[in-house]
């Protein structure tokens, strides 16, 4: 009755049957110790499987047989577990004991996984076997994971040489072994440690390396219990996480040793027990196992005393050994422990005359080959630095640590593999790391100091098993030794761990935080519910369930909680305060939601520990002012990581000498404590200085391996901080650390082939780093001289020219940045960065990076910051940015532009941006918006006629307000109007009133509608088309485009045109019909035409400030210009005075809410200078908050440096707002490319999939109807989407597949819609919630991600709110995090529209002369002035390069600008210049420019094609016109 209380998994209920030692144990009590000895267990070998002939299952020549070369049949385990390893994909869990054969089973999972992804063997299926899961969908690449860097190499080693005659290719990828991205993607098997694992697939995403993987195997599985088992559970649960949410398949094999409760393992992994779990015990072992426990009984507290009765017991083990022919392998704890005790066992067989005879000797005859194996060494020895390693040899001994260096503990393993020594005292690293097997095994004391307690601890009982199994060899030995030698309280506790083995259990608490951090990071637990679901993936959620006592679990807790839900919530709880606490994660205790910030995910990628960022956060607010270099370095030398690191009472003399002779910066902690001893061995490291002690050598590495890291992370935590100063200075201590000398050293020792005087010739002795920093500008200084005079400076006479060829490949930078003011408190930088070093791939590789960030020195503040990339292939194209950095009252002088080498040492660059002629006075005048009155609303009747009323009698019958209040002046006026109001505030129909108004006055007239982009002009058309050209107006719509072509006919006949900028602007050219020669279809039609427009329509006209704008400028100047022209032509012929009477063509703008709505007013006509009831008069600019559909807006910041992966971490982020903001009304989310739109709609199909409805998107009655319209699309991408309720939309579809998408989008059958930003301007399809997922595009031509024109972030948000059904839109605008306060400013203060005239003024210009409006540079300047430029370079005369607003030097500007333009034209042969008439001299159209003008060419083209006349096809694809065409 009492058994069957025992709680499941206590120790007590694991092996209540199994009491007592195994039968045929030896209990022996002699002088000062108690050996107990267990003999080896008999297997029966009946009970054995019998063993698989590889050549009957795999074939005689097939290439699965082909990687088990050597092996001509499985042993019993391995033909065990052989058909659920090769021929299903199982999970497997296979628990066998040490040297059982488990690689061999992993090799069958891999072969079987390289058949199945179709990497080897010919077909899937033969005559004598069926295989039934054929071709799989899953990922290619294999992931074995070992424990150790050691064991890494040895699997890569092993694979390596099986599979390489079948083209496998297998890498190793830890800490000491990066790989390049490509080299990682090219691999198919993957060899890694659990950490660096965690790292990888913590930057997750489509297309990242976890997501390649399709077979991950995990070798050493018993590690869960392990300090490091907690990376484990960790990776194991994201994966397992991964897998149900993208619903693909991945294989996970885990390998172990004999575990008690290997079935929680298999629960934690997800294995079928009934067809994936193996067992066997310790009978299984290939050799027999004798073990030997020891208990010393000297009842003595004088350690000393204890150790050399260990000794003596000890040698007296080892001489049995080696009398009986065999070698042995003396286990011991500490690195020094290893040379005392060969010392020890040398001095004691050289006191009992023993040494030569069983050490160094042989017996029987084997003498000679034992001497010859030694005589083969000898050399080897007296070569090795180590001293110890070469004295002991001379004994016969040889020792192995991980202090040594790894040719010397290579040494010592070939060593003794090939009996060259009889005896190796080795620490416990040698048991995971290197499969090096003796007959014999001693494990020599079981103290183990633990730096975490600081204190002595028991060896674990994994390592005894693990040092255990090390005895044996398969190949020589029927039976193997092993013996535990410990104190006498010791002995009884390993026999009961022997005999009652101890469940093991999870760490995962200690570590809880970090890993919690990590997955807020990846975006897979964004609130407490799902940190909850995660914890129940882990290894510590069913041992939790299994032993709640371990876990802090009371019965009563667990009676109330059985499910353990409440003690998970519990646990993420408290990790997310500490987090919060930290700065790591924001947590909101109400909602419960987590969100990332800057510090937790610099701490996740650079796995850098939860209490490190707590001491740096502390350390790094203190220093805030002004850190010394030596500051930050012992920041970083404080870091946790290097807590263990121990300082030795003999280690101190040497560490003192180096922090005297090697040690530039100042140590701010005494060498006693941890931090002053690794700045000490971290600054010898930077220096190269000899250290001589191998514990301090061993240290010294650790040091250097993780300081770079952590360095590398504090440098961005602080350039995310804006702290200027520290940011730079981590970043040079980073590079130190990596290339291993200082910032302020020359940076030629980057090349090693220069000699050495070289550098010290360069090097300014008395420099160190506090002193200012010029070592670089002196080094460059060098290429001003000739070659001679280098090689004499530098002591090198003849090596002159090789030096200054090493100087131009240092990778400087030439930056040239001009300043344009936007508004008082924004400028924006126009940087352009050109590489002017020679590239060599040798040093380069493929991709050299900078790290540029604009700071204020004064404040110590940076501004923005960015990494720029400059590729070997494009190389030396330059790079250009356009920065919008903040100012502040009162300006200061000036800002600095620094640009700091990612990798190259002591490269840097500081440019100075002057602010002296920036002015900002023209800039303060606060924007005028238009209020909007409470009138009632007109109703359509308003219109008085019945043609009219019909147009929107099915639409609505009343104006909404904003058409309200211009009914009056667009119906019943001609005045000019400028409407600036939000997205989706009826601007249509606003604009259709002014044409109606037209059509009233004169039927005959024609009305041009502006669109900025073809796809808005098709959607105008569309509907004009639908409503005004149906009876009763029947008035005839055109598309006027560069894929419409008219004849004059049909253009005479039209009623309104629909235009791109472009296109009119080519038409309106012919106003006067000239043509020059040309063909005078578009001239002639010009000049008809243009005198017929009555009104313009310019939809968008703050588009202005863009690319395009000059276009748009040119139209409306030409179009006021003409009207005055024409106007003036009439008033002669009737004799009217001037001004009475309004310009013929009306112009209308249409705009979002506009910052400098009076000079777009001033320049379209409206009078905005008077006073009275006429005064601005036509000029209407609405808030942005006036909407017919109030609009709420979240902005979210993501971080991440790289595009891809944080496109991927917002999926999961759009697939929340939508279940929390619109869970049944329609969505939209606007992405930058059709690549995006794929993956956006597969990963929210899978976050659906994770939920219960996975087409929650779907709105239809039947699945029969969506997959008969899915089955009538062309993209096999949309077939699939479209099934979830997912549409996508991008120009890749067919116009049919887009109509489809659209109408079901429309009816509501599905509810989301991923559409690329061009779909905001052309389709009118709102929605209630609008998610903006990313706010930049790839840019071909500039090889780098830009920003989207906010004009375009507002399009999109304004497709938000349907006016019929919503009361509120949503939009959610997801950015780059340091984007996030600019976009909150801009998008509700809107920027000013700024001209772009300048960037076309030659082909604007070149137009004019050729139509004959322009004869002379006075008319030039003339014509200027009715441009919007000419108003802008009044208001705002830094932007474009003035000296001041003052009246004079604005027309010397003016002048300046038409001059140089003119001289351009002239140069390119486009007009002719006569300058006999003085300075104000002719200039008319040349043939050239005729032709420019006439075909819409780049001024430059004519020339370039009559040059090169003789090869047309290059001429052809040289024009300038092609310039702006990337190169992907």
């Amino acid at each position: 009755m009492k058994q069957n209380l025992l709680p499941e998994g206590t120790r007590e209920y694991n092996d209540r049957n199994n009491r007592g030692l195994p039968r045929g144990t030896i209990r022996e009590i002699k002088e000062g110790y108690e050996q107990v000895i267990i003999p080896a267990p008999v297997l029966e070998k009946s009970r054995l499987r019998t063993r698989i002939n590889l050549d009957e299952v795999l074939g005689y020549d097939t290439d699965e047989r082909m990687a088990f070369d050597g092996c001509t049949s499985l042993n019993p385990m391995q033909s065990t577990v052989f058909e659920a390893a090769y021929n299903t994909r199982e999970n497997l869990l296979i628990c066998a004991p040490t040297g059982a054969g488990k690689t061999n089973v992993a090799m069958l999972t891999v072969v079987s996984h390289l058949r199945d992804v179709g990497l080897i063997g010919a077909a899937y299926h033969d005559d004598d076997h069926y295989y039934d899961n054929g071709p799989v969908s899953t990922g290619k690449k294999i992931v074995y994971i070992a424990p150790m860097k050691a064991l890494a190499q040895e699997v890569v080693e092993k694979f390596s040489s099986k599979l390489k005659c079948l083209g496998i290719i297998v890498r190793e990828l830890t800490g000491d072994m990066q790989l390049s991205r490509a080299e990682a993607e090219a691999a198919h098997i993957l060899v890694t440690t659990p950490e660096k694992w965690d790292v990888v697939t913590r930057k997750g995403g489509d297309g990242s390396l976890g997501a390649s993987c399709g077979l991950l195997i995990i070798d050493e599985v018993h590690l869960l219990a392990d300090e490091r088992g907690a990376v484990i559970e960790s990776v194991v649960a994201r994966l397992h996480r991964w897998v149900e949410s993208s619903q693909r398949q991945v294989r996970l094999v885990g390998l172990s040793a004999t575990l008690p409760n290997y079935e929680d393992v298999a629960t934690f992994m997800h294995v079928d027990k009934a067809k994936g779990l193996f067992f066997f015990g310790p009978e299984h072992r290939p050799v027999p196992l004798q073990q030997t426990f020891i208990g010393v009984t000297v009842q003595t507290k004088d350690r000393f005393q204890r150790e050399k009765k260990m000794d003596e017991v000890c040698y007296n083990v080892v001489t049995d050994a080696l009398r009986a022919g065999h070698q042995v392998m003396v286990f011991v704890h500490s690195r020094k422990g290893t040379g005392t005790t060969a010392k020890a066992l040398g001095e004691r067989a050289a006191m009992e005359g023993e040494l030569e005879r069983l050490f160094t000797g042989g017996e029987d005859g084997e003498e000679g080959d034992e001497n010859e194996a030694r005589t083969r060494y000898v050399d080897r020895v007296e070569k090795s630095r180590n001293r110890e390693l070469r004295e002991h040899f001379n004994n016969g001994m040889g020792i192995h640590h991980a202090g040594m260096l790894r040719p010397d503990r290579k040494l010592s393993e070939q060593m003794f593999n090939d009996g060259a020594i009889k005896v190796l005292c080795c620490t416990a690293t040698l048991a995971w790391g290197i499969n090096l097997p003796a007959h014999s095994v001693v494990i020599k004391g079981t103290d183990v100091y633990m730096p975490e307690k600081g204190c002595l601890v028991d060896l674990s009982i994994l390592d005894v098993q693990q040092i255990f199994g090390r005895a044996g060899r398969p190949q020589y030995d029927t039976s193997g030794e092993a013996t535990l030698i410990t104190h006498y309280d010791a002995m009884s506790r390993y026999l009961d761990k022997l005999v009652r083995p101890i469940p093991i259990e999870s760490n995962f608490i200690k570590q809880l935080a970090d890993h919690l951090n990590a997955e807020v990071v990846g975006g897979t637990v964004t609130n407490i519910q799902e940190a909850i679901e995660w914890i129940r993936y882990t290894y510590l959620f069913v041992r939790m369930c299994k032993n709640p006592l371990s876990y802090g679990i009371g019965a009563a807790q667990h009676e109330s909680d059985p499910t353990l839900r409440g003690r998970s919530k519990e646990l993420a709880i408290e990790a997310a305060k500490l987090l919060d606490e930290r700065k790591m994660v924001r947590y909101n205790p109400n909602s419960g939601n987590l969100a990332v910030t800057n510090l937790g995910r610099v701490a996740s990628h650079f796995y850098i520990r939860n209490q490190s960022v707590a001491t740096f956060n502390d350390m790094i607010a203190k220093k805030r002012t002004s850190p010394t270099d030596a500051d930050l370095l012992h920041i970083i030398c404080c870091a946790d990581e290097f807590e263990n690191v121990r300082v030795r009472a003999e280690e101190l003399e040497e560490v003192d000498s180096l922090k005297k002779a090697s040690c530039p910066l100042k140590t701010l902690a005494p060498v006693e404590e941890f931090s002053g001893k690794c700045n000490v061995l971290l600054q010898a490291y930077v220096s190269r200085a000899r250290v001589n002690s191998f514990t301090l050598i061993s240290d010294t590495n650790y040091i250097a391996s993780n300081a770079g890291r952590v360095a590398r992370a504090l440098f961005e935590m602080c350039l995310k901080n804006g702290h200027a100063s520290a940011a730079l200075k981590f970043l040079r201590l980073a590079k130190s650390v990596d290339h291993r000398f200082w910032w302020f050293q020359s940076p030629l020792r980057a090349f090693d082939d220069l000699k050495k005087n070289v550098y010290l010739a360069l090097e300014n002795e008395k420099v160190t780093s506090e002193e200012g920093y010029t070592t670089f500008e002196q080094t460059l200084s060098l290429l001003d001289l000739v070659p001679e005079e280098v090689g004499q400076m530098c002591r090198c006479f003849r090596d002159g020219a090789l030096i200054q060829k090493k100087i131009r490949l240092l990778p400087r930078v030439k930056c040239t940045c001009s300043v344009h003011p936007i508004t008082k408190n924004t400028l924006r930088f126009s940087i352009e960065l050109e590489p002017i070093f020679n590239w060599s791939s040798r040093y380069h590789g493929g991709a050299e990076g900078f790290w540029l960030w604009v700071e204020d020195s004064e404040n110590n503040r940076t501004y923005h910051n960015e990494y720029v990339l400059f590729t070997g292939r494009n190389h030396p194209d330059s790079t250009k940015l356009e920065l919008i950095i903040p100012v502040f009252d009162p300006l200061p002088q000036q800002y600095f532009i620094r640009i700091v080498s990612d990798s190259w040492v002591g490269v840097e660059h500081l440019i100075p941006v002057s602010f002296r002629h920036v002015l900002l006075g023209g800039l303060s005048s606060p924007t005028f918006f238009t209020n909007l009155f409470d009138l009632t609303p007109l109703p359509v009747k308003a219109l008085a006629d019945p043609r009219y009323e019909q147009l929107y009698e099915n639409r609505f019958d009343v104006f909404n307000p904003i058409q309200t209040q211009l009914f009056h002046i667009l119906y019943h006026t001609d005045t000019p109007v400028l409407l600036g109001a939000p997205t989706g505030s009826g601007k249509t129909t606003v604009a259709e009133l002014a044409l109606l108004r037209m059509k009233k006055q004169n039927p005959k007239a024609k009305c041009v509608y502006i669109a900025p982009l073809k796809s808005l002009a098709r959607e105008r058309l569309k509907e004009w088309s639908k409503r005004l050209g149906a009876p009763p107006l029947n008035w005839k719509v055109l598309e006027l485009s560069g894929d419409t072509s008219h004849d004059s006919r049909a253009l005479n006949n039209s009623d309104v045109l629909i235009c791109t900028p472009e296109k009119w602007d080519l038409i309106s050219r012919g106003w006067r019909g000239v043509s020059g020669g040309f063909d005078s279809s578009s001239a002639t039609i010009g000049k008809r035409f243009v005198r017929e427009v009555g009104l313009l329509i310019i939809d968008e006209i703050h588009l202005l400030g863009e690319e395009r704008g000059a276009v748009l400028e040119a139209i409306v100047s030409r179009t006021r210009f003409i009207s005055r022209y024409i106007q003036a032509e009439n008033n002669r012929k009737t004799n009217t005075p001037d001004g009475k009477v309004p310009e013929i063509t009306r112009i209308m703008g249409l705009s979002t809410a506009l910052a400098n709505p009076y000079d777009l007013a001033d320049w379209i006509g409206i009078d905005t200078e008077g006073y009275g009831v006429d005064a601005k008069r036509g000029l209407y600019n609405f808030r942005p908050s006036v909407r017919p559909v109030p609009m709420v807006v979240h902005i979210q910041g993501y971080p991440g440096r790289h595009y891809c992966p944080r496109m991927a971490t917002m999926n999961k982020p759009c697939y929340a707002a939508i279940k929390d903001l619109s869970p049944s009304k329609p969505s939209m989310i606007f992405v930058a490319s059709r690549r995006q739109t794929r993956l956006t709609a597969l990963d929210l199909i899978s976050h659906a999939a994770g939920e219960e409805n996975p087409k929650s998107f779907l709105h239809c009655d039947s699945d029969e109807y969506i997959e008969a319209i899915a089955s009538t699309l062309n993209d096999d991408v949309l077939k699939h989407t479209i099934t979830f309720g997912i549409g996508l939309h991008h120009a890749g579809l067919t116009s049919r597949d887009r109509e489809t998408v659209e109408k079901l989008y429309l009816e509501g059958t599905i509810q989301v819609l991923i559409a690329t930003a061009t779909l905001a301007w052309g389709v009118n399809l709102p929605a209630h919630l609008v998610i903006v997922k990313g706010t930049e595009f790839y840019d071909g031509k500039l090889n780098r991600y830009v920003d989207y024109p906010v004009t375009d972030v507002l399009q999109m948000m304004g497709r938000a709110g349907r006016p019929q059904f919503d009361k509120e839109g949503v939009a959610v605008i997801m950015c780059e995090e340091s984007k996030k306060n600019f976009l909150k400013k801009f998008l509700y203060d809107p920027f000013p529209v700024e001209s772009c005239l300048g960037g076309r003024m030659c082909e604007t210009i070149n137009a004019e002369i050729s139509i004959g409006t322009i004869n002379s540079l006075s008319d030039a300047v003339g014509y200027l002035k009715w441009t919007f430029y000419a108003r802008r370079v009044r208001l705002n005369p830094s932007y474009y390069g003035a000296s001041s607003a003052k009246e004079d030097d604005i027309e010397d500007f003016f002048l300046s600008v038409v001059q140089d333009t003119v001289d351009k034209l002239q140069e390119h042969g486009c007009i002719t210049v006569d300058k006999t008439e003085g300075s104000d001299y002719y200039v008319g159209g040349a043939s050239l420019g005729r032709a420019a003008s006439n075909f819409y060419l780049n001024y430059q083209t004519p020339k370039q094609m009559q040059n090169s006349i003789a090869k047309i096809l290059y001429s052809l694809s040289h024009t300038h016109e092609f310039n702006e065409l990337p190169v992907r």
